[in-house]
């Protein structure tokens, strides 16, 4: 009975240690964090560099300081205000970005603002002359070739590029070479119809 005895207060102390060992083990761990935590120093949160970039936007030059991963569209709608100018996909496939480089239309979401600091551009709201609608605009509203009008401003950025190119002689010349400008409401008919218009006047519809 004695033997039983010993035998049980034996495992309680064998039991009562490993315990202790364990808890003792667990509040160095935690206090060893705790210092690493202290000594540790904080990284300092990277501030991204940003750099003055002069555009000219519709014959005006805009100073902007912005960081060089800012895309032209971002440019001229966030920073210059000049919110005509639309984004749609955000990945250069609906055309709804489009404005003027030098006279040649491009999607301006997927090129930097500080890649055109030397270019002259134009938007959809520089293409107005004086009070008097660009060519292209009065044939878009004589030929109803809009619906929500969101894509419209992208469209007619687009279709005066085309002009100024010069490679469009029919019907099915306007539609390939306006592909690249989608319209969710399918107004592309009355599109091609204003651009047919304009084109008999390519002189007046160059910018």
């Amino acid at each position: 009975m004695r033997f039983v005895l010993r035998r049980r207060r034996l495992g309680q102390l064998m039991i009562l240690s490993t315990v202790a060992a364990t808890i003792n083990n667990f509040v160095e761990k935690g206090i060893a964090q705790t210092q690493v935590r202290k000594t540790t120093p904080k990284l300092a949160t990277p501030t991204p560099e940003t750099m003055k970039v002069t555009l000219q936007v519709n014959g005006t030059a805009h100073s902007l300081q912005i960081e060089p991963r800012v895309t032209l569209l971002d440019a001229l709608r966030e920073y210059i205000g000049l919110i005509g100018t639309k984004k749609g996909c955000d990945h250069g496939q609906c055309g709804a970005c489009t404005v003027l480089v030098d006279g040649q239309r491009i999607n301006s979401c997927l090129t930097f603002a500080i890649m055109h600091t030397d270019a002259a551009i134009t938007t959809i709201e520089g293409l107005e002359q004086g009070n008097k609608l660009h060519p292209m605009q009065a044939a878009f509203v004589t030929h109803d070739a809009f619906q929500c009008g969101y894509c419209t401003p992208g469209q007619i950025c687009s279709a005066v590029g085309l002009v100024n190119e010069g490679h469009a002689k029919s019907d099915a010349d306007i539609r390939e070479l306006m592909s690249g400008n989608i319209c969710r409401c399918g107004a592309y008919p009355n599109i091609v119809a204003a651009v047919r218009d304009v084109l008999g006047g390519k002189k007046d519809a160059a910018v």
